[in-house]
C-alpha cells in the first residue's frame, strides 16, 4: 500500500505538492473549503527558478531584461516570466487525489479534522494553507489593471519603478508601479506597496495608479479589468510538514513564493526537505531584512533599490531567489551594506539587530 498523504490548502503551493506526490504514486487526499476556486492574481517567477518538471506552456510572457528604476535605470540582467493563471493550475495535475470541500479545524502529524466532522488519517500531513492575516504582520498590497497594446505602447515592463510621479508625497508610505506582459499584447499596470505594517490600502493605491498612468499620457476608463493584492509577507513558520506561505516560502523583501514552492515540491514529496538548518538561517536574515524595509524613511526607498540593483547579478540572485543559499544571502546582504550611501547604513543595521517574528495568528 503507497504512503498516504493529506494536503491541506489547494493554492499553488498546495496543487504543486499534491501534483508531485501523485507524480511519485502516493496515496493523496486534498482539503479545501472551495477545490475550485479560481486563481485571480497574477504569479510571476524568474525563469532561473523553475524546476525542470513544469510543463513551459504555462509560461504566458517572457522579459528577457525586466527593468528597475529607483532614481536611475537598471537593466537586470535575468530573465523574468509570467504565468498563464489558468494553464498552471490545470498543469498541476490532481486528478488522480481524493478532493474534499471542507474546511480543516485540526491538524495533527497524522491526522486532519474537518468541519464536517470528518477525521483523515495519514501517515503525512501537509499544511499548504497559506497565512491569516493580522494586524501584527506586515502585508503586500496591490491595485492594479490590465490594458491592452493600443494604451501601453512604449511603456518598458518594470519591476519596480519607483519614481516620485503617483502623487504621493516623499514623507508618504513609499509604492512602486509594476508593470508586465500578460501575453496576447496585454499588460498588467499594478501600483504596489512592497510591505507595510499597515500597508497602504488599494484605495490608496489605485489614487496613486491613476495619477501615475496619467502623468504619463494614460487615462481609465473604469471598464479596465482590475486586480487586487493584499496578502502577508511574514508569518509562516517552517517546519517538516508545513508548506508555501504557512512554511515560511514567502520571501519579506518581495512577497513572491509561488516559484519556491513550485522548485521544493519534488523534495517536500519524498519527505526529504533540503538543508533545514541552512533555510531557517537564510529565513532569519531575510526577516531582518524585511524589518530594515519597514523602518527605512521613504525618502531613501528608491536610492536604496538604486544600490541593491547596482551589485552583481549572483549577489541579486542569491538574496532575490532560493532558501538554502546562506553563504550567497550573506555575501549579499554584505555587499549592499558596502554600496549603500552612509546615510542609509544606520537605518539598515539597527531594525536589523532586533530580533523575534510576530507569533503566527489563529486560524
Amino acid at each position: 500500500m503507497s504512503e498516504r498523504v493529506v494536503v491541506c490548502g489547494l493554492g499553488p503551493a498546495g496543487r504543486a505538492v499534491a501534483s508531485r506526490c501523485l507524480a511519485r504514486g502516493l496515496t493523496v487526499t486534498v482539503v479545501d473549503p472551495v477545490p475550485l476556486r479560481r486563481w485571480t492574481a497574477t504569479y510571476a517567477a524568474w525563469a532561473d527558478e523553475l524546476p525542470d518538471w513544469l510543463d513551459p506552456e504555462v509560461i504566458a510572457a517572457t522579459v528577457d531584461r525586466p527593468i528597475v528604476w529607483g532614481y536611475l535605470r537598471h537593466e537586470v540582467d535575468r530573465r523574468y516570466v509570467v504565468f498563464d493563471t489558468e494553464r498552471l493550475r490545470a498543469s498541476l495535475d490532481i486528478d488522480g487525489a481524493t478532493v474534499l470541500a471542507d474546511r480543516v479545524t485540526e491538524l495533527g502529524r497524522d491526522s486532519v479534522v474537518c468541519a464536517s466532522g470528518t477525521v483523515l488519517g495519514a501517515d503525512r500531513v501537509i499544511d499548504a494553507r497559506g497565512v491569516a492575516r493580522s494586524p501584527a504582520l506586515a502585508e503586500q498590497t496591490a491595485y492594479g489593471v490590465v490594458l491592452g497594446p493600443e494604451r501601453t505602447e512604449g511603456i518598458e515592463p518594470a519591476f519596480m519603478d519607483w519614481r516620485r510621479d503617483n502623487g504621493a508625497n516623499s514623507d508618504a508610505p513609499p509604492s512602486f508601479l509594476y508593470a508586465v506582459p500578460l501575453g496576447g499584447g496585454a499588460m498588467l499596470l499594478e501600483e504596489t506597496c512592497l510591505a507595510g505594517r499597515p500597508a497602504l490600502s488599494t484605495r490608496e493605491l489605485r489614487d496613486r495608479l491613476v495619477h501615475r498612468l496619467r502623468s504619463r499620457g494614460i487615462e481609465l476608463d473604469g471598464d479596465e479589468t482590475v486586480e487586487r493584492v493584499r496578502f502577508p509577507v511574514q508569518g509562516g513558520h517552517q517546519g517538516r510538514h508545513r508548506f508555501g506561505a504557512a512554511g515560511g516560502f514567502t520571501h519579506p523583501a518581495t512577497g513572491y513564493s509561488v516559484a519556491a514552492a513550485l522548485a521544493a515540491a519534488d523534495a517536500v514529496a519524498a519527505d526529504s526537505p533540503a538543508h533545514p538548518l541552512r533555510t531557517r538561517a537564510v529565513a532569519a536574515l531575510r526577516a531582518a531584512g524585511l524589518r530594515a524595509l519597514l523602518a527605512m524613511p521613504p525618502r531613501n526607498m528608491p536610492e536604496f533599490f538604486d544600490a541593491f540593483f547596482t551589485l552583481p547579478p549572483a549577489r541579486q540572485r542569491a538574496y532575490l531567489s532560493g532558501r538554502s543559499d546562506l553563504a550567497g544571502t550573506l555575501a549579499a546582504m554584505g555587499s549592499l551594506f558596502a554600496a549603500v550611501p552612509p546615510h542609509l547604513r544606520r537605518p539598515l543595521v539597527l531594525p536589523a539587530r532586533t530580533t523575534g517574528v510576530p507569533p503566527e495568528p489563529g486560524r
